[in-house]
């Protein structure tokens, strides 16, 4: 009989059981770990799809039930069906203000904010001591409060004594009615809301130039390219994804837009409709005439135009990220 020696001295080797073959898992207790694990994962996530739906899901289900319905906070709602989106484009002449306000008013932020953003980025995306001081104050105006940064430039657009018209007064221009000219009062706001705007735009295309290859500049230095050249021909085609995202987030803010305008010129839209945009007439039918479902119509409008316009973009960008 051989003995285990024996077995050793031959170079034979002991194989031993694994755990898995001496403890098999059925296909009963794989599928019952797996449900554990499935339940345990659907209670981590809970809380946050409650959220979503009690401050996501079911506002917006509720402002498209309001949306065929005439309610004004006091009584119950009546079902009027489309009522509220036929006079909003067949018999409310201050809708077509309000959209051609606003049009030009995204028109006059978009492409400043995109300009500037793109310019100020490319500065700050250098390596020089002190850099990040600079990338800071950069920053600052984008986590300044929407409403007290328009009263202080309320303060700075005063036609009388404003900051900006003695500045003005010093070059010899004449006081300019910012804030009391209809066509001026737009674009003060633009300029507050480009203001605002800039930050947010030179943070997300800061990241993007600083994640561009660095021998793609010193193979177009070796070529003859200069600055300029660089900057056109390797930095903007390589971050039009974030150009793009900077496109679609400013139209959407600008079509929002509600705050500035309210502290900038009041809840009107004045001086006559020079500011009357799309926020201010939603509250202002909301809030001021009580007329909830026909806000609530405007808003989804509102959601509409933004949908079709970030679609339209998004397309455009991939087709042009195709193209490249």
């Amino acid at each position: 009989m051989t003995t285990l020696r024996d077995r050793l001295s031959n170079g034979t080797r002991l194989r031993h059981p694994s755990p898995r073959a001496r403890h098999p898992v059925s296909r009963a207790e794989r599928g019952r770990l797996a449900r554990q694990r499935e339940r345990a994962g659907w209670l981590f996530v809970a809380p946050n799809l409650a959220a979503v739906g009690l401050f996501l899901l079911f506002p917006l289900g509720f402002s498209l039930y309001l949306s065929f319905h005439a309610w004004d906070l006091f009584s119950a709602p009546r079902f009027v069906g489309v009522a509220n989106y036929r006079r909003l484009f067949g018999a409310d002449p201050l809708f077509l203000i309000a959209l051609r306000n606003t049009a030009i008013f995204t028109v006059l932020t978009l492409v400043p904010t995109v300009v500037i953003g793109l310019g100020v980025a490319a500065v700050l995306n250098r390596k020089l001591a002190g850099i990040g001081i600079f990338r800071t104050i950069a920053f600052l105006p984008l986590v300044a409060s929407t409403v007290a940064m328009a009263v202080v430039w309320r303060f700075i657009f005063t036609s009388d004594d404003g900051l900006l018209n003695i500045m003005l007064g010093w070059v010899g221009i004449d006081p300019v009615p910012w804030l009391v000219d209809p066509d001026w009062a737009l674009v003060s706001l633009s300029i507050v809301t480009v203001w605002k705007s800039v930050p947010f735009a030179t943070v997300i295309l800061l990241a993007a130039m600083q994640g561009v290859p660095e021998t793609l500049y010193e193979a177009a230095k070796i070529d003859g390219a200069g600055a300029l050249r660089r900057f056109w021909s390797i930095t903007v085609p390589l971050i039009r994804g974030p150009l793009s995202f900077v496109f679609v987030i400013t139209i959407i803010n600008s079509v929002q837009a509600f705050d500035q305008a309210y502290a900038l010129t009041g809840g009107n839209g004045g001086p006559e409709t020079g500011t009357y945009l799309l926020g201010i007439m939603l509250f202002q039918n909301a809030f001021s005439f009580y007329e909830v479902g026909y806000a609530a119509a405007l808003a989804w409008v509102i959601f509409a135009i933004l949908l079709v316009v970030t679609l339209v973009q998004l397309r455009l960008g991939r087709r042009e990220e195709v193209e490249l």
